[in-house]
Protein backbone atom coordinates (compact mmCIF):
# COMPACT_ATOMS: atom_id res chain seq x y z
CA UNK A 1 0.00 0.00 0.00
CA UNK A 2 1.30 3.39 -1.10
CA UNK A 3 2.15 5.92 1.73
CA UNK A 4 0.42 9.35 2.23
CA UNK A 5 2.31 12.26 1.25
CA UNK A 6 1.20 15.86 2.19
CA UNK A 7 1.23 18.39 -0.46
CA UNK A 8 3.04 21.61 -0.05
CA UNK A 9 3.43 24.70 -1.72
CA UNK A 10 4.40 28.29 -1.77
CA UNK A 11 1.94 29.17 -4.70
CA UNK A 12 -1.70 28.57 -2.61
CA UNK A 13 -2.32 29.78 1.48
CA UNK A 14 -0.81 27.74 3.58
CA UNK A 15 -3.64 26.24 6.14
CA UNK A 16 -4.96 28.04 8.92
CA UNK A 17 -5.61 25.03 10.77
CA UNK A 18 -4.10 21.92 11.43
CA UNK A 19 -4.64 20.29 8.19
CA UNK A 20 -2.25 19.77 5.15
CA UNK A 21 -3.21 21.72 1.54
CA UNK A 22 -3.36 18.04 0.23
CA UNK A 23 -2.28 14.56 0.36
CA UNK A 24 -1.22 11.90 -2.21
CA UNK A 25 -1.85 8.12 -1.57
CA UNK A 26 -0.62 6.28 -5.14
CA UNK A 27 -2.10 7.62 -7.46
CA UNK A 28 -5.10 10.09 -5.40
CA UNK A 29 -4.89 13.35 -4.78
CA UNK A 30 -7.25 14.92 -2.63
CA UNK A 31 -6.85 18.76 -1.96
CA UNK A 32 -8.20 20.50 1.00
CA UNK A 33 -10.94 23.11 0.63
CA UNK A 34 -9.72 26.33 -0.67
CA UNK A 35 -10.83 30.01 -0.36
CA UNK A 36 -10.57 33.00 -2.02
CA UNK A 37 -7.26 33.50 -0.10
CA UNK A 38 -4.14 35.84 -1.80
CA UNK A 39 -1.04 33.03 -1.24
CA UNK A 40 1.39 35.83 -0.76
CA UNK A 41 -0.43 38.01 1.79
CA UNK A 42 -2.46 35.40 3.29
CA UNK A 43 -5.38 37.89 2.94
CA UNK A 44 -8.56 37.49 2.14
CA UNK A 45 -9.56 38.99 -0.83
CA UNK A 46 -12.48 40.19 -3.49
CA UNK A 47 -15.07 40.50 -0.35
CA UNK A 48 -18.47 40.38 -2.18
CA UNK A 49 -17.17 39.79 -5.39
CA UNK A 50 -18.45 35.77 -5.52
CA UNK A 51 -17.31 35.38 -9.85
CA UNK A 52 -13.30 36.91 -8.73
CA UNK A 53 -13.23 34.77 -5.10
CA UNK A 54 -14.30 31.87 -7.21
CA UNK A 55 -11.61 32.18 -9.54
CA UNK A 56 -8.98 33.46 -6.76
CA UNK A 57 -9.64 30.11 -5.07
CA UNK A 58 -9.28 27.70 -8.32
CA UNK A 59 -6.04 28.82 -8.57
CA UNK A 60 -5.18 27.89 -5.22
CA UNK A 61 -6.62 24.46 -6.06
CA UNK A 62 -4.50 24.44 -8.76
CA UNK A 63 -1.35 25.49 -7.24
CA UNK A 64 -1.73 22.20 -5.05
CA UNK A 65 -2.94 20.24 -7.78
CA UNK A 66 0.22 21.19 -9.52
CA UNK A 67 2.56 20.98 -6.75
CA UNK A 68 1.04 17.05 -6.41
CA UNK A 69 1.52 16.65 -10.02
CA UNK A 70 -1.95 16.68 -11.20
CA UNK A 71 -3.62 19.01 -13.56
CA UNK A 72 -7.63 19.60 -13.98
CA UNK A 73 -7.52 16.79 -16.37
CA UNK A 74 -6.73 14.64 -13.44
CA UNK A 75 -9.40 16.09 -11.36
CA UNK A 76 -12.20 13.83 -10.93
CA UNK A 77 -14.71 15.65 -8.49
CA UNK A 78 -14.99 20.03 -7.44
CA UNK A 79 -16.94 20.32 -4.19
CA UNK A 80 -18.39 23.65 -3.98
CA UNK A 81 -19.55 24.89 -0.94
CA UNK A 82 -21.27 28.51 -1.28
CA UNK A 83 -22.74 31.24 1.58
CA UNK A 84 -25.79 32.53 -0.29
CA UNK A 85 -28.16 30.62 -3.13
CA UNK A 86 -28.48 33.83 -4.91
CA UNK A 87 -24.80 33.31 -6.20
CA UNK A 88 -24.87 30.27 -7.61
CA UNK A 89 -25.43 31.73 -11.56
CA UNK A 90 -22.83 34.27 -10.74
CA UNK A 91 -20.38 31.62 -9.37
CA UNK A 92 -21.25 28.81 -11.80
CA UNK A 93 -20.02 31.40 -15.04
CA UNK A 94 -16.73 31.83 -13.48
CA UNK A 95 -16.18 28.34 -12.91
CA UNK A 96 -17.15 27.21 -16.22
CA UNK A 97 -14.64 29.81 -17.42
CA UNK A 98 -11.61 28.56 -15.28
CA UNK A 99 -12.36 25.01 -15.45
CA UNK A 100 -13.42 24.57 -19.04
CA UNK A 101 -10.51 26.76 -20.19
CA UNK A 102 -7.95 24.08 -18.11
CA UNK A 103 -9.48 20.57 -19.40
CA UNK A 104 -8.23 19.49 -22.48
CA UNK A 105 -9.97 16.14 -22.37
CA UNK A 106 -13.10 17.37 -22.96
CA UNK A 107 -14.64 15.66 -20.33
CA UNK A 108 -14.92 18.57 -16.76
CA UNK A 109 -15.04 17.04 -13.56
CA UNK A 110 -18.03 15.75 -11.39
CA UNK A 111 -19.25 18.53 -9.12
CA UNK A 112 -21.57 18.81 -6.09
CA UNK A 113 -22.54 22.30 -4.76
CA UNK A 114 -23.46 23.11 -1.30
CA UNK A 115 -25.07 25.89 0.60
CA UNK A 116 -24.17 26.48 3.99
CA UNK A 117 -22.00 28.54 6.01
CA UNK A 118 -18.19 28.92 5.83
CA UNK A 119 -15.53 29.89 8.71
CA UNK A 120 -14.79 33.10 7.78
CA UNK A 121 -17.50 36.10 7.24
CA UNK A 122 -15.94 37.23 4.28
CA UNK A 123 -15.94 33.74 2.23
CA UNK A 124 -18.78 33.51 -0.03
CA UNK A 125 -16.84 30.36 -1.57
CA UNK A 126 -14.87 27.03 -0.96
CA UNK A 127 -13.86 24.34 -3.09
CA UNK A 128 -11.71 21.24 -2.60
CA UNK A 129 -11.02 18.63 -5.55
CA UNK A 130 -10.38 14.85 -5.76
CA UNK A 131 -7.98 13.73 -8.48
CA UNK A 132 -6.66 10.39 -9.90
CA UNK A 133 -3.36 10.48 -11.73
CA UNK A 134 -2.06 7.86 -13.69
Amino acid sequence: MADRTAIRTSDAPAPAHTFSQGVRRGPFVQVSGQGPVDPASGDYVFAGDVAAQTTRTLQNVEAILAAAGATFDDVMMLRVYLTKREDFGTMNDAYGAFVSSRVTSGVLPARTTVFTGLPREEMLVEIDALAVTD
